[in-house]
């Protein structure tokens, strides 16, 4: 196969072979209808695009999730491309990461590298690296700061971590910056927590227990599938004065939760009016501020958080996704607190909680 695989080459991207595996899934029995759904997650962590890999002369079966049922497939779909299809709203809107990397090549280099990572999560919670793990893997990244990010206590199915659970956190913690510091490294791990909320904004973790926190983030967790309107609740979680950032608003993932509605330019005017910032999640199957709402956000002239969500230290890569999301949504660079210095983002959360 010798096909051309630019831009206008008219062959296949990942994103269309993502969707006709989603599609092909629901009509398949089981196990393929799972193996079809996992490759269509999968599609949009693939480092090349399919067609390539073809037009090379290498096998299919290199990509992950793709085995040789799937390679036959996927082969048979870029040598003769069906009609483009139009996902369903449970599907639309999700970047590749060959997508995301070919906007960070051609637009990142008027901003530079983001300066740190707003969302992660470690053993603590219900992630699989240590807090010095995932310092190193910042450090490596050339990042002045990280946020550690673990589940508050009323998210039990994620392990979620109660006031003296935090307590003992932070002093790792502290331990863990004496011993970067004392290497050289100059990554600083603050102290923060994805606060859970109930439906009317209302975190579960103690006020004192926040205050000694760098930052907050709040994030709703329940109620995720309602169909009415949800702009009060978002609203309150501005309101609280605890959060001084809003994470993966609309709750969505890829293929199995369409996420909440709202009146969202008020919610960003809201944010706005508030100095608060709302988020782009950057993990693969959230992508949580989408495009359209990263627009609309920017046009409100709310900050922008940038978070991978990464549950272990190779999850870090995830910020190509939120990163390219503010870029195509045209967001400024100073409105985006990852381009803050550590000193910057506390004074600027000190200053939010203040009033």
């Amino acid at each position: 196969m010798k096909k051309s695989i630019d831009g206008n080459g008219g062959c296949l991207p990942n994103s269309a072979i993502a969707e006709l595996l989603a599609v092909a899934a629901e009509t398949a029995k089981m196990p393929l209808q799972k193996a079809l759904r996992r490759a269509s997650r999968k599609a949009f962590l693939w480092t090349e695009e399919a067609a390539a890999l073809l037009q090379e002369e290498r096998p299919l079966t290199e990509l992950p999730a793709v085995g040789p049922h799937l390679s036959r497939l996927i082969g048979g779909w870029i040598e003769n491309p069906p009609d483009a299809l139009e996902p369903p709203a449970i599907r639309q809107g999700f970047l590749t990461l060959t997508e995301a990397r070919a906007t960070l090549a051609k637009k990142s280099f008027s901003w530079g590298a983001p300066k740190g990572d707003l969302q992660m999560h470690t053993r603590w919670s219900d992630g699989s690296g240590s807090i010095e793990e995932m310092a190193r893997a910042a450090a490596d990244r050339g990042y002045e700061f990280i946020a550690i990010t673990d589940h508050s206590k009323g998210l039990k199915i994620a392990g979620g971590i109660d006031e003296e659970q935090l307590a003992r956190q932070a002093d790792e913690i502290a331990t863990v910056n004496a011993t970067l510091k004392g290497e050289g490294l100059s990554v600083m791990v603050l102290k923060s927590i994805e606060l859970n909320l109930d439906t009317g904004g209302k975190g579960d973790m103690d006020f004192a227990s926040l205050q000694s926190l760098d930052l907050v983030l709040g994030c709703f967790h329940s109620a995720l599938r309602k169909k009415e309107d949800q702009t009060q609740r978002y609203l309150a979680a501005l309101q609280n004065p605890y959060v001084q950032i809003l994470g993966h608003p609309r709750g969505r993932i890829y293929n199995y939760r369409l996420g909440l509605s709202a009146d969202w330019e008020r919610v960003f005017d809201l944010a706005a009016k508030m100095d608060k910032a709302v988020e782009i999640d950057g993990y693969p199957d959230r992508q949580d501020l989408n495009m359209d709402l990263v627009k609309l956000a920017k046009k409100s002239g709310c900050r922008i958080s940038l978070g991978t969500d990464a549950h272990d230290p190779l999850q870090l890569r995830f910020m190509d996704y939120s990163l390219a999301s503010a870029l195509l949504a045209g967001v400024k660079r100073d409105r985006i607190l990852n381009f803050m210095s550590a000193d910057e983002l506390r004074d600027w959360s000190a200053a939010v909680r203040q009033g």
